[in-house]
């Protein structure tokens, strides 16, 4: 197996171990709860809302691709859009529909890195605009989350990981420059033209920047109807602290179909803010259900060519064919020699199974083949 495979494995199993933490200490009567308090109005809300999302942040995408000089009609990128978020939500890893969508566009245009990295630096376009945002209420909002995760932020261990994480980045710097400063100068130079045209440019810039802020009010939106559902009476200005910072657990790559963190930490921030952390969990996982729920068209995208293509093709009709003269006699005519005479020249006539007649066409003779059988 080999270490791409051992790192996704890995990740996989760490968010199912957050799952099992929390049937372990909260019990799955909230996973029950939210389920059953899930009705075919709060379905079509999802419904509504993921077409909200999904437009804008493939409209976002249109705009970074054709920043990097690539071709994206709007209308493939909804549809591919629904397709990988669908993939995503079904598949281990939370990633995958990304990479299909990525690999497919870069094929399709002619120029597969710049597919891959147009769909790089559309996804970090999202987050940039999460954190900011995120950072932003965190720091105007009060809440009772905010001092345990200063805490945090401030501990021994975070502290640590810091400095383990610039001391791999300085290692991976020198040994580059050992290597050979030039192709990793050319790569760091390419990346950054590519965000410049990308995500910067006076033409794409303003674009990416309202489609993030419409899709993350979408996620907002949604997690505070999947908290409305699971019967959470708090003000909505109480509660987008709480849901930012789902939001932004989303983003760990250590998940189950994006599964994990987000229970988690909805459990963890509800608790802190003293409306129980089995209500945290009950949100989270209402989310979860309608956040699939918007993904499934995707399902009929993805799943549209193999119908397609097993739909049974209409039979084909025979061409109307009109009947042959034959010449009067049943036989061709042919002289002392055997052959046929053919606008004035002589050529051998049939023998066996065929036998050449003549027709009359435009006040002159023509020969034409003609096989033996019914007519």
């Amino acid at each position: 197996m080999t270490r791409s495979r051992w790192a996704a494995w890995l990740r996989m199993l760490a968010g199912l171990g957050i799952l099992v933490a929390l049937v372990w200490h909260l019990g799955s009567q909230a996973f029950l709860d939210g389920l059953r308090r899930i009705d075919a109005a709060t379905l079509l809300a999802a419904l509504a809302i993921g077409v909200l999302t999904t437009v804008f942040s493939a409209w976002r995408w249109c705009l970074v691709a054709r920043g990097l000089g690539l071709r994206l009609p709007l209308g493939r990128a909804v549809a591919d859009y629904y397709r990988a978020l669908f993939l995503n939500a079904a598949l281990p890893g939370g990633v995958l529909g990304d990479v299909h969508r990525a690999v497919d566009h870069g094929r399709t245009s002619g120029n597969l890195g710049r597919g891959v990295r147009a769909v790089a630096l559309e996804r970090t376009a999202g987050q940039v605009v999460l954190l900011v945002t995120g950072a932003a209420v965190l720091l105007v909002r009060p809440s009772p989350v905010l001092a345990p995760v200063a805490r945090f932020l401030a501990s021994p261990a975070v502290a640590l990981a810091l400095a383990v994480t610039g001391l791999l980045v300085v290692a991976v710097a020198v040994r580059l420059r050992r290597r050979g400063a030039s192709r990793g100068e050319r790569a760091l130079r390419t990346v950054l033209a590519e965000a410049r045209q990308g995500l910067l440019a006076r033409g794409v810039w303003p674009g990416v920047a309202l489609s993030s802020v419409a899709v993350l009010a979408g996620y907002l939106g949604m997690f505070v109807l999947a908290a409305r559902v699971a019967g959470v009476t708090a003000p909505t200005t109480e509660l987008v602290p709480l849901v930012v910072l789902a939001l932004l657990a989303m983003a760990l790559p250590v998940n189950v179909g994006g599964w994990g963190p987000r229970e988690g930490v909805a459990a963890w921030a509800f608790g802190a803010a003293g409306l129980g952390a089995t209500q945290g969990l009950t949100t989270a996982v209402i989310y979860g259900v309608l956040a699939f729920v918007a993904s499934l068209p995707g399902a009929a995208v993805l799943l549209g060519p193999a119908v397609r293509r097993s739909a049974p093709l209409p039979a084909k009709q025979p061409a109307p064919s009109a009947a042959v003269p034959r010449p009067a006699d049943g036989h061709p005519r042919t002289g002392s020699t055997g052959m046929v005479r053919q606008r004035g020249a002589e050529v051998p006539s049939a023998v066996g199974g065929g036998a050449r007649y003549q027709a009359q066409t435009h006040g002159e003779r023509s020969e034409t083949p003609w096989s033996a059988g019914p007519p």
